[in-house]
């Protein structure tokens, strides 16, 4: 089953930035990455900090309490102090909107 959900025009999401939704009570961070969009949980694995708003590194966010750093491409943890792999969630753009599907089920690395 899927739930996509309207997230930001691509025109209005220019690229090294985030957006974030909350859906079902959780909240998702979309990354633009030179026009690749990638969606996470936006909630570090390792004290709950919102992943929003850490250091973008190429493909790679880094938490800004610990400094974990997690892949946006397959949400896998990368560095500690986290080791449990985050959500990731699908992207697609439709009519010149970028949408996430929130019910897809759990991806992780």
């Amino acid at each position: 089953m899927s739930d996509w959900v309207d997230v930001a025009a691509v025109e209005d999401f220019p690229s090294g930035t985030c957006r974030t939704i909350v859906s079902d009570e959780v909240s998702i961070a979309i990354f633009n990455i030179n026009g690749r969009y990638y969606a996470i949980e936006n909630k570090c694995t390792h004290e709950d900090a919102e992943l929003s708003s850490g250091k973008l590194e190429q493909d790679v966010i880094v938490c800004p309490l610990h400094g974990a750093r997690f892949s946006l491409l397959t949400g896998e943890a990368l560095t500690a102090p986290a080791y449990e792999n985050l959500r990731t969630f699908p992207v697609r753009i439709n009519n010149s909107w970028i949408e996430v599907d929130t019910e897809a089920e759990w991806n992780t690395a």
